[in-house]
């Protein structure tokens, strides 16, 4: 990661002095607009970003990690937040947390602001769309960043990518569904064509297809809503599909409204896994089998190696992959299981 631009830096290339840029990025009426261009200029030129905390917050020293997450309403990335932002503070590190809303302007403009007051480190869980303009301006701020549980920037060299192992986690869900006697399974959820959607599928599609059974997908927003209208689709148009492996709890969840409304037992008529394992998951009826990621550990894994590298300069792997594993409960085994 290169050394982000100072004040001096710019200065220097407008050939002016420090104080005069100073007034320029306070919007000084003292300076001429001939300068005024030359300073804004170099600015541009440099990538250089107006630290509006500099007086007391300045730079790697500042304690102050900006923790961006594609959506808070979403109990697994609240989870995977709030462990992350208590291995900081256990560490002595203050957290700004932003959520963006799946929104890439939102996050724009969040990463934006947090450089502006001095934030120095990010781990960001990004929102699809926008290009790479962001991680651009981060790049040229010289901030150290990882991205977590999603990748939209392919430079891991400089922005380096921490997520759970999704395919072995697709694999385990399907052979269990296998050993079970099911032959007919779909995957549900995830909007198509999504990298994270391909890699929770991939797991299921390796398995299929390498015993030959047809694969079936039904695509769709990882809500609660899209599982409860695919449970009651499919008990009504597609009777021949045993089972099935959602692409989050979210849509298991409310893949089991669907199918209680529909007078379909799961666990006995239907067998169903979810991904993720949020705590819901094992409080429902019937208990959820689901993928669990140990968003827990992850949270403090991501929090530890970014203190590691602002602290020690040891910098992530460019790609890890955390390990999963498959839980199981009532939704897959039947009522009987404990």
């Amino acid at each position: 990661m290169k050394k982000r631009p100072t004040i001096l830096d710019v200065a220097d290339k407008a050939g002016v002095s420090k104080s005069t840029v100073s007034l320029v990025l306070q919007n000084s009426p003292s300076v001429r607009q001939s300068t005024r261009e030359d300073v804004n200029r170099a600015i541009s030129d440099l990538g250089y970003v107006y630290n509006r905390s500099a007086a007391g917050l300045r730079g790697a020293s500042s304690g102050l990690i900006g923790l961006i997450i594609n959506d808070l309403r979403n109990p697994f990335f609240t989870e995977f937040a709030a462990s992350a932002q208590m291995e900081f503070a256990r560490k002595g590190y203050s957290t700004v947390i932003a959520n963006t809303d799946e929104d890439p302007g939102n996050q724009a403009q969040v990463i934006g602001t947090m450089i502006e007051h001095g934030v120095s480190a990010f781990v960001i869980s990004p929102a699809y769309g926008g290009g790479d303009n962001a991680f651009d301006r981060i790049e040229h701020a010289g901030i150290p960043t990882m991205q977590v549980l999603r990748q939209v920037d392919n430079r891991t060299g400089l922005f380096p990518f921490a997520t759970h192992n999704y395919a072995a986690g697709g694999e385990m869900a399907t052979h269990h569904l296998i050993d079970l006697g099911c032959r007919k399974i779909a995957f549900v959820g995830g909007l198509k064509d999504r990298p994270i959607t391909n890699e929770r599928m991939s797991g299921y599609r390796t398995v299929m297809t390498a015993l030959g059974y047809s694969a079936t997908t039904f695509h769709g927003r990882p809500s609660r809503a899209f599982g409860r209208e695919m449970a009651l689709t499919i008990a009504s148009e597609h009777p021949e599909i045993e089972a099935a492996i959602c692409f989050s709890d979210l849509v298991a969840l409310g893949m089991l409204s669907g199918f209680a409304e529909a007078g379909v037992k799961v666990g006995e008529d239907f067998r169903l896994v979810g991904f993720d394992d949020i705590e819901e998951s094992s409080l429902v009826y019937p208990r959820l089998s689901s993928i669990r990621c140990d968003t827990e550990l992850f949270g403090q894994s991501a929090a530890q190696a970014m203190l590691t590298w602002i602290v020690d300069d040891i910098r992530p792997p460019d790609v890890k992959h955390h390990d999963v594993n498959l839980i199981e409960r009532q939704s897959s085994v039947g009522p009987d299981h404990e």
